[in-house]
């Protein structure tokens, strides 16, 4: 069979080409690239009329070092965003705990950035518990979970002494560390592998660092007095998509354990406070006026003085007086 000889130096080109596509993207050596393209091509002393000629050389020796560059590119960036994987110092999602759940949201900036009300909730969440240790070992509450006055109290506090070790309730990671000064005090969020992030704070000093990884156990702090506080005390949070749980649900605080190794999570059970705290919201109040009268509250307010006086539970003969702030709605 006659072959048209143009043919001759096609069909080479064609095949080594598609050969370096299917060459893996390893780390390159560029002399060693070379020296296995120069055994496919001829010596120059060789019929240029049956085998490619010096051009041809050239552009496969071009497209071999442009190959050579190429993967060695990749092999840097594969390298750097690596060795930023492997830093548990940095902010990637991918070392976060329960990152899924909270949508790959972890910021130190807010205690509850993800904007989930309890409305939108999972019906029903399990949380392990098993490796759970008290956060401190006095186990005697001060002040429960609940409404105040004009505010919700989202914690449980407990008697602690200035400088008492405060502990890790569960393995996890610090994504917040900070102080508010008619708040908190000194304060750590720790968000944990479980899911459950918890809050310690009123602390005389903090012992981490944002973004380090704790155990269960492990001193993150001490007792203090710090903040919006009238005593010693450990305020304690423990928080769910940044929704509150009452720690006594949970936590047998006598006995310095968990009621039990796991804990059902149900949005009508567990958050069994949110009309109250829808109702909270949307209260109204009212600073008292000199020369204000129950009666005159009542009817520039748009209510009853039987309300006002069930609101903020006093009587109709109770003394009001300038300043004083009342509920109205």
């Amino acid at each position: 069979m006659n072959c048209n000889p143009k043919y001759l130096y096609i069909a080479p080109i064609f095949l080594f080409f598609s050969f370096i596509q299917l060459l893996p993207a390893a780390e390159p050596d560029q002399n060693k690239l070379k020296s296995e393209t120069e055994s496919y091509l001829p010596a120059p002393s060789e019929n240029r009329r049956k085998m490619p000629g010096a051009r041809f050389r050239k552009v496969v020796t071009q497209a071999v070092a442009q190959r050579a560059e190429h993967d060695s590119i990749a092999l840097q960036e594969m390298n750097i965003y690596q060795s930023i994987f492997d830093d548990s110092s940095d902010d990637l999602m991918e070392n976060h705990p329960a990152d899924d759940i909270y949508h790959h949201i972890w910021t130190r900036e807010r205690l509850n950035p993800y904007a989930i009300p309890i409305d939108s909730m999972p019906d029903s969440v399990r949380i392990f518990c098993k490796d759970f240790v008290a956060p401190v070992h006095s186990g005697i509450i001060t002040s429960h979970f609940g409404p105040r006055r004009y505010r919700y109290h989202f914690g449980t506090d407990l008697r602690v002494k200035v400088g008492d070790s405060i502990r890790c309730s569960f393995d996890g990671k610090v994504r917040i560390i900070d102080y508010e000064r008619r708040g908190y005090g000194h304060y750590v969020v720790i968000r944990h592998n479980n899911g459950l992030e918890t809050v310690y704070a009123h602390l005389s000093k903090t012992l981490v660092e944002h973004n380090q990884t704790l155990k269960a156990g492990q001193v993150l702090g001490l007792g203090g007095n710090t903040g919006r506080s009238t005593g010693p005390h450990l305020h304690y949070e423990i928080r769910y998509l940044g929704n509150a749980i009452n720690p006594v649900h949970m936590v047998d605080f006598a006995q310095n354990k968990m009621h039990e190794d796991s804990y059902l999570i149900t949005r009508n059970t567990t958050f069994y406070y949110n009309s109250h705290l829808k109702e909270l919201r949307s209260a109204k109040y009212y600073t008292v006026r000199r020369g204000d009268t129950l009666g005159r509250i009542a009817q520039r307010n748009g209510t009853s003085i039987n309300r006002i006086c069930r609101l903020n539970n006093i009587s109709r003969k109770k003394t009001i007086r300038p300043g004083q702030r009342l509920r109205v709605r």
